[in-house]
């Protein structure tokens, strides 16, 4: 079983990763490979920084640069891999695994996710609404909405944090069972 987690900035990913992890499941971030990759750079984990550093990737490697960049830190084959932006990725880690690939996007709102983005302050994330919509614009542009309107399953995020995480861990449960 492998994860592919999808979803738009702010839209639960975490949680649904201490979930995942709460239940013993290793997880690994595409967004630390990318961060740790900007931070060998020499540059400040900012939004601008992190995105150029991803984009310009992407443009010099391909868009599946991130995926090739992660597969080295994957120990078991059960596992979420959280961060996929783009089908490009998608496909790489189908080539690199026999095991069912399952895609699962987070579904909130954009006002939802912009409050959870402003309450967080992650060192990388938008600091007000105008950047919260041009790191949306340049996500969308990576391949995104794609991948998350070609999701193998949906999980609403718009209730209490409490109903996310049973639905996160039913989810799982569920999958563990096949």
């Amino acid at each position: 079983m492998i994860v592919l987690l999808v979803g738009m900035p702010g839209s639960g990913k975490d949680e649904f990763i201490k979930k995942a992890r709460e239940l013993g499941i290793e997880v690994i971030s595409m967004g630390d490979v990318v961060r740790d990759y900007t931070l060998s750079l020499g540059m400040e984990l900012s939004n601008s920084n992190v995105g150029t550093v991803a984009s310009e990737e992407r443009k010099k490697n391909g868009m599946d640069i991130w995926a090739k960049r992660t597969l080295e830190k994957i120990k078991d084959e059960r596992c979420v891999i959280d961060g996929i932006r783009n089908k490009e990725e998608i496909e790489y880690f189908k080539n690199n695994f026999k095991e069912k690939i399952t895609v699962v996007a987070i579904l909130s709102s954009q006002q939802t996710r912009f409050k959870r983005i402003m309450a967080r302050s992650r060192k990388d994330d938008a600091k007000n609404w105008n950047e919260f919509v041009e790191r949306e614009k340049r996500e969308l542009s990576w391949g995104l909405g794609n991948v998350i309107a070609l999701a193998d399953y949906y999980i609403i995020n718009e209730g209490t944090l409490d109903e996310f995480r049973s639905r996160v861990e039913n989810f799982l449960k569920g999958l563990k069972d096949c």
